[in-house]
This record gives structure tokens, C-alpha cells and sequence, in this order.
């Protein structure tokens, strides 16, 4: 590759977590187990959300586009990473790391609006429980869930564009697992005043406010859960957002340990594996957390489990049953003399 600046580039080299080489097969084993759990842990919430009639409410139907989304997030990193390890090989395209940035950043943004469209969700069930069903009726469910994806699509648009007027150098070593913004626009070597004053205003827009909507939102609902006079209202009450509250505080706690630790020290090998908490560990246990506290997605899964598994049964036996009769038609007993 020639020196000097380049408007055109061919690919980029991930450095990856390690560069150890008898901890590949270690971490190719431990992604593709946790996001074997994260896929199927997600999908198997939004199976039981369709097959469920009792799930089809505005709070499930915020989850199902959650879990898809948790999918897809993850989705956009760790099978490449999973090939990077598997051939032994750094490269990502420039036109693939264009891509990875475009979708990680379309599935995180939509992640987090889908928080705060939950915790507003939230709000009104417990704030206003009277007229939960008149203010999140369906129409309106629908435009929250479209304005989602609209931020999200203009944000990672936006971004896309700003990183293709960019022109980089030689040095083209990204010392992460995946294309991150921050660390794609570090290795420019034109001007990047606009995209660093991009990235700080969709920050603020995108995450600081949602953020604080969620905190002012969660701060009325504790005032109206302590207003409740019975110690079982006060838990039925939190029980329908402990769930909600765990995943926000798992979300946003590693996000922003990320970015703290990002901040306090230049060993970017130290970001990229905390960063591993909020885009592989916090999809993965979201199944989890809207599973085991939550009783009608606990219900829900008995009732599928319960028919998969007596249908299989039924199909075995009446397979057998049929071959049974089968065999016995064509080869039936003679009587005795």
C-alpha cells in the first residue's frame, strides 16, 4: 500500500480482543456459545410473544421488537469476528466495515429508543392504569415504534455519510473486535471536526435524553408505588418494571462503563473487551431477565413448551403406530393348525 493520504481504501485490519494465539480457540468457543444464547434465548421470547394471545399487548409487543433487535445487534459483530478467528485472518473490507458500522449503529440507537418508548410504556400502566389502554392503543404504539426505527435509520445514515467524505492514511489498524465509529474516524487523516461534533450531538440526543426520560419516568413511578397502601399492591406494582428497570440498568451501566473507562486510560486493547459487556453480555441475558421475572412470559413458555414437546410425543407415537399397523397388514400371523 502506498504512503500518503488516500481517498480510497480497500480494507481495514481488526485487531481483535488478543492477539495471543492459543487464546483464539479459547474466545472462538466462548462467542459462539454466547451468541448461540443470545439468538436463540431472543427468538425463543419472540415465538412465545406470536404464540401467545395473551402476550399481544403494547409492553410484549415493545419486547418482541426488543429481542429482534438484541438478534440483530449482535448479529452485525460476532459472526464476523467468529470467521476473523476461525480463518486467522484481520481483514474487513473497507465497503464490510462501512456496513458493520451502518447496522451496529441502526441496531444499538433502536435498542436504546425501545428503552425509554418501555419505560414510558411503564409510566402510563402504573401512573395512569385507567387509561393505559385508551393512551397505548395501537395506533400510537405504532407511531413510537416507527419514530424508533426513523431516528435510528437517520442516525446511522447520517454517520455513513460523513465517514465516506473522510480519507484515511496508511496507518489503517482498528484495535477493536468490530468497526466502531470513534476508532474509524481516529485513523482519518483529513479533518474530522464534523463528524467528532456529530457524534457528540447524537450522544447527547440519542442517549443522554433517553436516559434522562427513563430516570424521570422511573422517578414516578417509585412516587406512585410508595403511595400504594398494601405491601402486595407495592410488589405487583414493581413487578410489572422489575424487569424493564434490570435491563435498562445493565444496558446503560455498561455503556457508560465503557465510555468512562474509554475516557480514563489510552489502552484501547481495555475498551474493546469492555465493550464486550454491553454488545455481546447484555443482549444474552435480556431473555433471561424478562424470563425468570417476569410471570406471564414464565406461563407463556410452560403452555409452548408444554404443546411442542406433547406434539412431538404424539407425532412419535402415531408414527409408530402407523408403521406398527403397517407391518402388520403385510405380514399377518397364520392361525394355528
Amino acid at each position: 500500500m502506498e504512503s500518503g493520504n488516500q481517498t480510497h481504501i480497500s480494507e481495514f485490519i481488526l485487531l481483535g480482543l488478543s492477539e495471543e494465539v492459543l487464546l483464539q480457540p479459547f474466545l472462538f468457543w466462548l462467542f459462539l456459545f454466547m451468541y448461540l444464547i443470545t439468538f436463540f434465548g431472543n427468538l425463543l421470547i419472540i415465538l412465545v410473544i406470536i404464540t401467545d394471545s395473551n402476550l399481544h399487548t403494547p409492553m410484549y409487543l415493545f419486547l418482541f421488537n426488543l429481542s429482534f433487535v438484541d438478534i440483530c445487534f449482535t448479529s452485525t459483530t460476532i459472526p464476523k469476528m467468529l470467521w476473523n478467528i476461525q480463518t486467522q485472518s484481520q481483514v474487513i473490507t473497507y465497503e464490510g466495515c462501512l456496513c458493520q458500522m451502518f447496522f451496529f449503529m441502526l441496531f444499538g440507537v433502536s435498542d436504546n429508543i425501545l428503552l425509554i418508548v418501555m419505560a414510558y410504556d411503564r409510566f402510563v400502566a402504573i401512573c395512569h392504569p385507567l387509561h393505559y389502554m385508551i393512551i397505548m392503543n395501537p395506533k400510537f404504539c405504532g407511531i413510537l415504534l416507527l419514530v424508533s426505527w426513523l431516528l435510528s435509520v437517520l442516525d446511522s445514515l447520517l454517520h455513513g455519510l460523513m465517514i465516506l467524505r473522510l480519507s484515511f492514511c496508511t496507518e489503517l489498524e482498528i484495535p477493536h473486535f468490530f468497526c466502531e465509529l470513534n476508532q474509524v474516524v481516529q485513523l482519518a487523516c483529513s479533518d474530522t471536526f464534523l463528524n467528532d461534533l456529530m457524534i457528540y450531538f447524537a450522544t447527547g440526543l440519542l442517549v443522554i435524553v433517553p436516559l434522562t426520560g427513563i430516570l424521570f419516568s422511573y422517578s414516578k413511578i417509585v412516587t406512585s408505588i410508595l403511595r400504594i397502601s398494601s405491601t402486595g399492591g407495592k410488589y405487583k406494582a414493581f413487578s410489572t418494571c422489575g424487569s424493564h428497570l434490570s435491563a435498562v440498568s445493565l444496558f446503560y451501566g455498561t455503556s457508560l462503563g465503557v465510555y468512562l473507562s474509554s475516557a480514563a486510560t489510552q489502552n484501547f486493547r481495555t475498551t474493546a473487551i469492555a465493550s464486550v459487556m454491553y454488545t455481546v453480555v447484555t443482549p444474552m441475558l435480556n431473555p433471561f431477565i424478562y424470563s425468570l421475572k417476569n410471570e406471564d412470559i414464565k406461563q407463556a413458555l410452560k403452555k409452548l413448551l408444554t404443546r411442542e414437546t406433547f406434539s412431538a410425543c404424539w407425532d412419535y407415537l402415531s408414527e409408530d403406530r402407523n408403521l406398527f399397523m403397517s407391518n402388520s397388514s403385510q405380514n399377518p400371523r397364520r392361525p394355528k393348525s
